[in-house]
């Protein structure tokens, strides 16, 4: 590992070490930069005066409190998915009916004396645990500083929790384009209707031996009015490679119940990659819409010309029962909270969303595929801590990577997925 990988990684585990000391686990708690229990994000957590604090991560589990202001409590989820692909049948690939547990997470979280924020969540779901989250923050003055396993800052979808999402996946691109959680810094600044977003990172915490690193950044505007909630925003992404580095951009069609890519630029070499990406929502009463797109190049080796990759998606969305709304809060989706809940009276809060969504990885010699999908999805809220989500999408594949026997290389796909989740 190289050594400013390792001086950062000591870093933050002394950071873990210090946020456990023995009294913590005294007597006395409470929520992902993914985050349930209200899904407050890991700057909002360690901003908020200790009562919200409380208020915005708790459910049904109690926090706990020593006499000296730290705080614990429980975190975790659960998303059962089942669903079909179904292919052309002389493809014979990323067809059928299957089912999964597509997450499993449990945790903790809580605060500690002087304005100081923990969490930590590790991922069951697969053959092996995962780690997803594991922070330390630090809140001054409306400036909130993380170390740690997080998300860098890449667009609206892709900061919105799992659980708040309109699908049963995100957007195309930010599988595609390798967006996941990896060990950095980060500052936030937020005033008024302005935040900023900044870090500097290195690979995902399973990938630590490489020397890649990268910096992310984001700026959003989200003035709420009369009208409703706007938001503005636009994220910028530079990784450097080790020597000797490759990339591949690939992606499912639509559920993670395949290992099949239909689009797929393979392996190819990489020096440098430079993402650009723009996003823009409104919600007013019961409707929303969003719409972002995300442009990626990468610098290959000297005499190869590089590569320049795109994908976006536009959504909009209604609520069929009253009074309810899609949650919004700090530069992301928040959860929806039903007017009126199962177990007082209503029936939750039942949503309607329609989505287009645009993934090209064909450029230059590389020809990884196009996909085009239009998908509708049906959104049951029970309770806020409880969703149901069936998921439709028909795609529409160009130059896909596994042809037909005949060669054809453009033809459909239908996906289909229910998904029940449950946190906490």
């Amino acid at each position: 590992m190289a050594a400013h990988h390792r001086l950062l990684l000591l870093a933050t585990c002394a950071s873990f070490l210090g946020a456990f000391p023995a009294h913590a686990t005294t007597t006395g708690g409470d929520e992902n930069v993914h985050a349930p229990v209200d899904d407050a994000p890991n700057h909002e957590i360690a901003a908020m005066p200790h009562d919200e604090a409380i208020s915005a991560t708790q459910v049904s589990t109690d926090e706990t409190e020593d006499e000296d202001g730290w705080t614990i409590a429980p975190r975790g989820r659960l998303q059962f998915d089942f669903g079909t692909v179904d292919a052309p049948d002389p493809l014979g690939r990323a067809d059928g009916f299957d089912a999964e547990v597509r997450r499993a997470r449990l945790g903790f979280q809580g605060q500690m004396p002087g304005g100081f924020g923990y969490k930590v969540e590790a991922d069951f779901a697969g053959s092996s645990v995962e780690l997803a989250d594991a922070i330390l923050t630090y809140e001054a003055d409306g400036l909130i500083a993380t170390i740690g396993h997080h998300n860098n800052f890449q667009g609206l979808e892709e900061l919105t929790s799992s659980l708040n999402i309109s699908m049963l996946e995100r957007a195309a691109y930010t599988d595609a384009f390798g967006f996941e959680r990896r060990l950095g810094t980060s500052l936030q600044f937020q005033s008024d209707a302005v935040l900023l977003q900044g870090g500097v990172f290195l690979d995902n915490i399973n990938d630590l031996s490489t020397d890649n690193w990268s910096a992310d950044g984001r700026v959003v505007y989200m003035p709420k009015s009369e009208a409703g909630q706007f938001h503005l925003g636009a994220s910028v992404h530079y990784t450097d490679f080790e020597d000797d580095s490759s990339v591949r951009y690939r992606q499912r069609p639509f559920v993670h119940l395949t290992d099949e890519r239909l689009v797929n630029t393979g392996q190819i070499d990489a020096a440098r990659e430079f993402g650009f990406g723009l996003e823009s929502a409104f919600i007013s009463g019961p409707f929303h819409i969003v719409a972002e797109g995300f442009r990626q190049s990468v610098d290959r080796i000297e005499g190869v010309a590089g590569t320049t990759f795109h994908g976006a998606y536009g959504e909009i969305g209604y609520f069929l029962t009253k009074g309810d709304s899609r949650g919004y809060k700090g530069g992301k989706f928040d959860r929806i909270k039903p007017e009126n809940p199962v177990g007082s009276g209503g029936i939750g809060a039942v949503q309607i969303v329609a989505r287009y969504d645009y993934l090209d990885l064909n450029d230059a010699d590389v020809v990884g595929g196009k996909q085009n999908a239009y998908g509708a999805s049906l959104i049951w809220t029970p309770t806020s801590y409880t969703r149901l989500i069936a998921s439709y999408n028909r795609l529409q594949y160009d130059d896909a990577v596994h042809p037909l026997p005949d060669g054809t290389t453009s033809y459909d796909v239908d996906a289909f997925g229910i998904r029940a989740q449950v946190d906490f």
